[in-house]
Order: structure tokens, then sequence, then C-alpha cells
């Protein structure tokens, strides 16, 4: 083992695991594709992609209809953490929570999180499920004593990627094996008491600035939260909701104000009425083409105080959804270049049909009270133990979604069901596909020609961010024994994988060789960990790798 110096190596920035926000600090516009590029057989080392780290944002609507929603979240995330532990894919995931609630002029009583992640058991915070609106909601049961099983979450200190000292975060983790939870509590069961986060939070939802806000503040070294984003992590971000998008620009509140108060009701679907309803968020932020029976087709625009479509970004009422991709896209950038082939993944449980496959209908609604509220008509409509529910259709978030959609998987999934399982083992699948086996990106020489099978000669070298002493442990990484355990003393090993041990992957790829890293249970790779592997490669291409063009 030895150290290098953490300046010089940031240098030689693909193979390192440089701060995030560093990172963006340097990326400029316009964004560019960054392709994947398999390593020659003429270099000595080759990167491998041996991440198997996972950040994950959950977005949760805590406004007034949400109890039954949040209720049916924290029952069914067995089968989203499920594909994360299984013991094929064993993910070292981060989960953060926050809300909707970014605050509204109208909203004074509630207490926005603007991003900033929650972590306590909804057993002690039980009057955030009672809502005292029109009309009333008593959700306490259905969306946390139902679903919740302990009255505390006592967390154990963990040391993040910028931060060496360990504290208490607020966020679940799971790395190695090793959770930070204390007395004995599994993930789920933490889960399904600190996601329902109360139906008492602000009608007027803010998701995509809520997201965005709590994306930043993990960047923020003054924030709780900061180094919840590991620089070379996956990220996934799901929101689940039953409203459309409402993140506005605090200088144009006035499109929330009565005209008593220096407001302007362009967008109230009363201008004579003494408050707004959620119609503003829909009439600030979408434009539709048609009668309303159905539309043809509905869009995001910006527009102005004045109602105005398509003005410019900082004229627009609503935030522009620019806004969020290209800040999405830039941490997706950063990512790339650390691991080539990684994408953000985006996930959305909204108002669209059950089975949704694109394809959604905008219609104006056929009761009046019921326009007036929301300003379109529902997207989907389901019946319950609990009454009719509804929901209204997604279009910023949806568009937005879209930006980041992986290959022709669906990343939008219906609010409107009795049960979210398969919205939810489909989303965490997609996290699953994410993490890819390390490869090796060149053709490798099979050393004895006796014995059956290829016979690689390879040495792999781990780079670590010391972040204490600012420096860069350098570690020769042993092979495993021959059971595939650990040797003596040792905290990570490698297993070759060939033939017909290979990945799917990475015989299609037409790669002869694999490396599986087996780390010791709860000794993670520190964040910003790299592996290169030397092999002798292959001098006939045509014979040791006929799969690769």
């Amino acid at each position: 083992m030895r150290r290098i110096s953490l300046i010089s190596r940031m240098t030689l920035l693909a193979g390192t695991g440089v701060a995030l926000p560093t990172l963006l600090a340097c990326l400029d516009h316009p964004l560019k594709d960054v392709k994947y590029e398999a390593a020659s057989e003429k270099q000595n080392a080759v990167q491998l992609t041996v991440n198997k780290d996972v950040d994950i944002l959950f977005v949760i609507d805590n406004s007034g209809s949400m109890g039954e929603e949040q209720g049916l979240l924290a029952a069914n995330f067995p089968a989203f953490i499920g594909v994360l532990e299984d013991p094929m894919v064993k993910a070292n995931y981060r989960i953060g929570v926050t809300t909707t609630d970014n605050g509204n002029p109208w909203c004074g009583s509630t207490s926005p999180e603007a991003g900033k992640l929650q972590f306590s058991s909804c057993r002690g915070r039980q009057g955030q499920f009672v809502f005292n609106g029109n009309p009333p909601a008593d959700a306490t049961a259905v969306a946390c004593t139902d679903v919740c099983s302990t009255e505390t979450i006592g967390r154990l200190p963990t040391t993040t990627e910028f931060d060496p000292e360990p504290a208490e975060r607020p966020w679940l983790e799971n790395i190695e094996g090793k959770t930070n939870l204390a007395g004995g509590i599994t993930t789920t069961e933490a889960f399904q008491c600190l996601g329902p986060q109360g139906i008492a939070g602000c009608g007027f939802e803010s998701h995509l600035e809520s997201m965005y806000k709590a994306l930043l503040r993990a960047q923020n070294s003054d924030e709780e939260q900061y180094g919840f984003l590991r620089s070379n992590a996956i990220l996934s971000i799901v929101v689940i909701t039953d409203e459309v998008d409402c993140s506005y620009n605090n200088k144009f509140e006035s499109i929330f104000l009565p005209a008593d108060q220096g407001g302007g009701q362009v967008f109230w679907s009363d201008p004579d009425a003494s408050a707004p309803t959620s119609a503003v968020c829909w009439n600030a932020g979408v434009v539709c083409e048609g009668s309303g029976t159905p539309y043809d087709s509905c869009r995001s625009a910006n527009k102005n105080v004045d109602g105005d479509i398509d003005v410019a970004d900082g004229d627009s009422v609503l935030h522009p959804l620019g806004r969020y991709v290209d800040f999405v896209q830039e941490i997706e950038v950063a990512k790339q270049t650390i691991t080539p082939s990684q994408e953000v993944l985006v996930a959305l449980i909204a108002g669209v049909p059950d089975g949704y496959d694109g394809d959604l209908t905008y219609s104006n609604s056929l009761d009046p009270i019921d326009q007036g509220d929301f300003g379109i008509g529902p997207g989907c409509t389901y019946n319950s133990a609990e009454g009719t529910s509804t929901a209204r259709p997604p279009v910023r978030m949806r568009e937005f979604a879209e930006e980041f959609e992986v290959g022709d998987e669906p990343n939008i999934y219906s609010i409107c069901q009795d049960n979210y399982s398969d919205a939810l083992s489909a989303i965490a699948n997609t996290i699953r596909d994410q993490i890819k086996p390390a490869c090796m990106t060149a053709c490798v020489a099979d050393t004895d020609q006796v014995t059956t099978g290829l016979q690689p000669q390879c040495t792999l070298i781990q780079e670590a961010p010391d972040v204490a002493n600012g420096d860069v442990v350098e570690t020769n990484i042993e092979k495993c024994a021959g059971d595939g355990s650990l040797p003596d003393g040792e905290d990570v090993c490698f297993v070759t994988l060939v033939d017909d041990g290979l990945s799917d992957f990475c015989a299609e790829e037409g790669w002869n060789l694999e490396f599986q890293l087996v780390r010791r249970d709860g000794v993670p790779a520190p964040g910003g960990t790299s592996v290169s592997a030397t092999c002798q490669l292959s001098q006939n291409k045509q014979i040791d790798c006929p799969g690769l063009p």
C-alpha cells in the first residue's frame, strides 16, 4: 500500500473520485453527450466499472390528499428494497427523503422542508397526518401507524466521502451489508416509518424545486445532508405525487395573491375568489391545444404574469423546465467523467393511467367544482376502501422524466393503484441494470495453453481517496481464495470470471474476462475509489475474442 498526492491525481480526472461540487463547477453549456470508449489493447491499465453505489432521493407529496398513497408506498417498499439487497446485487445504497413543500404565500402554517432530508419516525409526528382543509382528513392510521412499527429510528454515526468524522446523517444507508441503523431495526422497517411524511404540507406542490434544492443542499458543506451525493454513485430520483408541479419563481409570488395585496388573478379559476386554488399551478405552467374534451395535446410553457406564452426564462412565473433538466444533466455529466456509461435515473409515480405507455389524455373535468380546483380533469381515478381518489396528469414532471429515460424502459407509473409493488420493483430493477459488471475491456491472453479454459494473468490496483490526509491510498488487490473468500488480513480481493462464468453483459460485448470484487462485510470502498486492471493481452484477438468487432 502506498500514498500518492490527491492533488496530482486530480489531473487524471477520468480515473478518480473528485468531489461532485468541484466537477459541477467546471462544466460549461451546452452539454454534450459523453460516450463510453472501450480501452485499447495498447494501454497498460484498464479502468474497471466496479461501482455498486446508489444514491436514491424520494420526493414525496405531503399534501392533504396523499394519506393512502403514502401508506401504500410504505407497505409496498419491500418490493423495492428486495431488489437492491438481493445477494446477486448487494447495492451500496443511500436513501434520502424530502417533501414537495417548498412554501407558498398561502402556506404560512406549514413548515416547508425546501429540499431538506427528513429522518424521523412518523409515529413521533402524528399531528402531521391530520388535514384541516376542506374536506378534513385524518390519515394517521392508513399512512403511519398501520405500516410503521417503531416510535424512533436510531442512527449510527457514519463518515462520508467529504467528511472523515463520524456523524449521524439524515439518510438511510446500507454499505457492504452494514446499515447506519441502531437497535436492530431493518432498512425496510426504517423506511416504512420515515417514508410517510404526513398530509399537512403545502397544497401548491413544488416537486421539481424541492428536488433541485435537495441536491443543492447535498453539495453544500454547511448543510446537514452534505455528502449524501457520492461522486461515483448512481443517482436515482423518485417522485410520488397526485398533483401537478408548482415550482414557482419567488419574485412572481403575486400570481397567488388577490388584487388588494398587489396580486394578479390571471391564472385563477375565479378571479373574484378570496383565495386561489391548485388550478393556478396548471394554468401558469401548461398550454394545451384543442377543446378540452379532450385536448389534442398539452405541453409545458413559460408564462409571464400577464399570461403571455413562451416568454424568456427570466420572465416565467414558474421556473423554466430547463432549470431542472440542465441541473440534473450537469450531475450526470460529472458522474460520467468517472463512470462513462452512467446515467441519472428519474421515475414518477403520478397521475397517469395504470399501464401507462406514453399516451395520456388531457380533458377538462365534467365537474365544474373539480375543474375550478385543479384546472384540468383527472389523469387517473381509482376506488378504494378510503373512497374515490383522483390524480392530476403531470406535464412538467412528465417532460422532465422523459429527458432521463433509459432505453425503452418506462419511468412513469400510475399512482391510481391499490398496490405499488410492480412500480417499485420496476424502478429498482432499472437501478440494478445500471450496476454494470466489471468487464475487462481488452482481449486477454491465455497464459496456460495446457489447462482448459482461459487462464489470465492480471494485476488489480485500487486507488482510494484519504480525505483526512489529502492523499490517495494505492492498494494491490490480491486474488481471492479458491472458495471466493478473503485472504487473511485483506479487506478486498478479486475473482476472475471466464467462459461460461461471464455475465451476459460482458459476453455480449465480446470480452473474455470479467472481475468480481469481494469486500469484507461492513468495510466499503471509500467514495471515489477506482480500480484498474493490468493483464497480459492477447496477440490474436480473432481467436481469443471472436465476439469483438
